[in-house]
């Protein structure tokens, strides 16, 4: 058995067709066919069942998916790790959502550079799906996000749980309230949402929050972006739910509000390949809680 016969597997289960599965690895369908057929025999079970459309795997079948996933996702960090040991130079590239910017994640970075001058450090801006994806690669080492994942190929270190707060024009109604507002407070507004692709994303981050509180806002309109739902807030047209670190873009036409219910905030996560150890991800932790204890945040230390 070899790791292409994984691949094809793979790719038929999820496509649930040999045509559409052929497409996807670039390749004829009666090849793809032979193989998965190989394969079965290699194993002495039926893989997928005979006839069925669209494909169904049987029990065997859905086993075996589970751990090829696994052991392609092990090979993938095999070869990162041992392509970080091969080089000379030591690199750290590091994945962020926008929003991690406005936060401690500079102050983190230049701690880190500070410390390890040797090392060079690039970054790199993208959703948190995107991190996922870019870690497996070997494209990033470390993901700053902001959404749970259960991939098992993927560590999530929850470095801090950040409160959400409302951004709002100055005119607006809720701004003359006294004190934090309530997600009840938000009961007809006009909400804007962002990004409004790749999902999930901090979009559904805020809507589940909404959803748990039983909030139905009036009108949802997804943007792009953060700057433009700030845009967008700034001229009258909505609000908008940020974490609270976003208050440090400061913006003459937007005015802020912390959010009071309990579960209205957003976790801060540090996203590493399950199995790298390399020393430039802990000195990177360490440095994230050296910030941490200089601002008064509190969290709960882990290790790699």
């Amino acid at each position: 058995m070899e790791l292409r016969h994984l691949r094809y597997f793979i790719a038929v289960a999820e496509e649930r067709n040999y045509t559409r599965a052929a497409e996807r690895l670039h390749m004829a369908q009666p090849p793809l066919s032979r193989q998965i057929q190989q394969l079965e025999e290699m194993l002495g079970v039926e893989l997928i069942e005979k006839g069925s459309r669209p494909l169904r795997l049987t029990e065997a079948g859905e086993f075996f998916l589970a751990h090829a996933r696994t052991v392609l996702d092990q090979v993938r960090d095999l070869k990162a790790m041992t392509q970080r040991v091969g080089k000379l130079e030591r690199k750290l590239s590091i994945g962020f959502v926008a929003s991690t910017l406005y936060g401690e994640l500079p102050d983190i970075v230049r701690r880190y550079s500070e410390r390890f001058p040797e090392v060079e450090v690039t970054l790199h801006e993208m959703m948190t799906v995107e991190q996922m994806q870019a870690l497996k690669e070997g494209r990033i080492d470390v993901g700053f996000g902001r959404l749970k994942s259960e991939d098992p190929s993927i560590r999530r270190i929850l470095l801090r749980n950040e409160r959400m707060v409302v951004a709002l024009s100055p005119n607006h109604r809720l701004v003359e309230r006294q004190g934090g507002l309530r997600l009840r407070d938000l009961v007809h507004e006009k909400l804007l949402v962002y990004p409004k692709s790749p999902r999930p994303s901090f979009a559904d981050q805020v809507l589940a929050v909404l959803g748990e509180a039983n909030v139905t806002p009036g009108v949802v309109t997804e943007v792009r972006e953060l700057q433009i739902a700030m845009g967008l807030v700034a001229a009258g047209q909505g609000i908008t739910i940020v974490p609270e670190s976003v208050q440090a873009m400061h913006h003459r036409n937007v005015v802020y509000r912390p959010l009071e219910d309990k579960h209205a905030f957003s976790p801060i996560l540090f996203g590493v390949r399950h199995m790298d150890r390399s020393p430039e991800l802990g000195n990177l932790l360490a440095a994230v809680y050296s910030i941490y204890d200089d601002l008064g945040i509190a969290y709960t230390p882990e290790t790699l």
